[in-house]
């Protein structure tokens, strides 16, 4: 039986925008490229046009041998959970594009790995010449493919699909001793320890460098730990507080997001659904967060599960001031609280060291339940700083020595051995 790697993506520039998509079929043994297809698809959405290049892919493959197995490479983490099986499919646009992906090949007969976008760049190409193609009233034409630069050239390609391809070839074996059955039942690699890493098939040390290397990209971390916990902090967007730096805990209002914290929220739900490592969303039980989780998990097909620990602290009857109006008015408890973690706000408020304990007490809770899953946090400023600073191991003072601006993005990873590894991104700090 004859076997392909199909590498497929698809892109929108504005999602929904001007949009195509660009698949490749590749001889898995020599990663020799056997059939290149790219379209410029109009005005559609990013998600809309991945499924379109999944589609042109395994076309392609059928094509070429209708009784073939293909191995699907893609840096959609969406289209590859969800044609997995482990992600429901919710959006009326995607149910019937992933119906279509499912019936080009009989079941079992193909198999989903994701991977970095950086290891997708010949499929990428192929997308954006299409869409630079349509931006000038042509037809992409596999004449004029520059798709071949890519990515280190042909060498580099088949070396990587040959790495596939006997990934592929020991998981069939191993799931043939596992089931008793014939070698080419269906691939098992979504069960088991990596059920919830996006490691291609394979078991053992190498499955979880490769599982360490999807959640926390390249390079990031140490690779022989295993697959970490990894915890993707998200300031909720903005509320109508915060322009004016005033102190919002969960003892206050409890405001909602504002028409720019929405927009925010909206940001970030693109930035990591492209990203594509998200597998679940948890939030604070205050409404600016909730809200924020609710628009990024709507986006990235996910459910929100509320978490205590996540809260905000309780700032007392500083609620709704600003730090000048504080220092005006409770001039003593201010630089008590600045002084000493352990000093609480005026009116019960909760303090830093409070706040602390609480934090690594919700850490140690979410990184049982969540090892080797990236889950995204949404939470306050306080929270996320003090997972940032318990990582690092720095004084609670540092606390004053961070920004973390609306709707900004950071990540912790968690290793088996009870180490740490801190991420900055702060992607969205400059929305406002």
């Amino acid at each position: 039986m004859r076997e392909f790697v199909v590498e497929a993506d698809g892109g929108s520039r504005g999602n929904p925008g001007p949009a195509g998509y660009g698949a490749v079929v590749l001889d898995p043994a020599t990663g020799e490229s056997l059939v290149e297809a790219a379209e410029y698809l109009g005005v559609v959405t990013n998600n809309v046009a991945e499924y379109r290049g999944l589609l042109a892919g395994l076309r392609a493959a059928r094509e070429l041998d209708p009784d073939a197995r293909v191995h699907v490479r893609m840096d959609s983490k969406l289209v590859v959970e969800q044609m997995s099986g482990r992600w429901k499919i919710k959006h009326p646009d995607m149910k019937p594009l992933a119906a279509e992906a499912a019936r080009i090949f009989p079941p079992g007969r193909v198999t989903y790995e994701w991977i970095p976008r950086a290891d997708n760049k010949h499929a990428d190409r192929l997308a954006n010449e299409a869409m630079d193609a349509g931006a000038r009233g042509e037809r992409w034409s596999p004449a004029g493919s520059t798709a071949e630069l890519d990515a280190g050239g042909a060498a580099g390609r088949r070396a990587g699909a040959a790495r596939t391809a006997g990934a592929a070839a020991g998981e069939r074996v191993a799931q043939a001793a596992r089931t008793g059955g014939e070698a080419d039942t269906e691939t098992d690699s979504e069960t088991g320890a990596e059920t919830d890493t996006d490691a291609e098939t394979g078991t053992g040390a190498a499955a979880d460098v490769r599982a360490a290397r999807t959640v926390a990209s390249p390079g990031w971390g140490p690779p022989d730990m295993g697959a970490p916990a990894t915890f993707v902090l998200l300031r909720h967007g903005e509320t109508p507080l915060t322009p004016q730096k005033r102190f919002s805990g969960s003892g206050g209002s409890d405001p909602s997001l504002s028409s720019v914290g929405r927009e925010q929220a909206e940001r970030v739900a693109e930035s990591l659904a492209r990203r594509g490592t998200v597998q679940a969303v948890v939030a604070s039980p205050l409404a600016r967060t909730r809200e924020t989780a609710g628009i990024v998990a709507a986006r990235l097909g996910l459910e929100v599960t509320v978490e205590e620990g996540l809260r905000e602290t309780d700032f007392g009857a500083w609620e709704g001031l600003t730090f000048g109006e504080v220092r005006e008015r409770y001039p003593a408890d201010l630089d008590a609280w600045l002084s000493s973690p352990e000093a609480r706000p005026t009116g019960g408020g909760e303090s830093f060291a409070a706040t602390g304990e609480r934090v690594a007490a919700t850490r140690d809770r979410l990184v049982r339940a969540y090892a080797g899953r990236t889950v995204l946090l949404v939470s306050h400023v306080t929270p996320i700083k003090t997972f940032l600073r318990l990582a690092l191991g720095a004084p609670p003072e540092s606390l004053f020595r961070m920004e973390l601006s609306a709707a900004s993005l950071s990540a912790v990873a968690y290793y088996a051995d009870g180490g740490a590894s801190v991420r900055l991104f702060n992607e969205t700090s400059h929305l406002r």
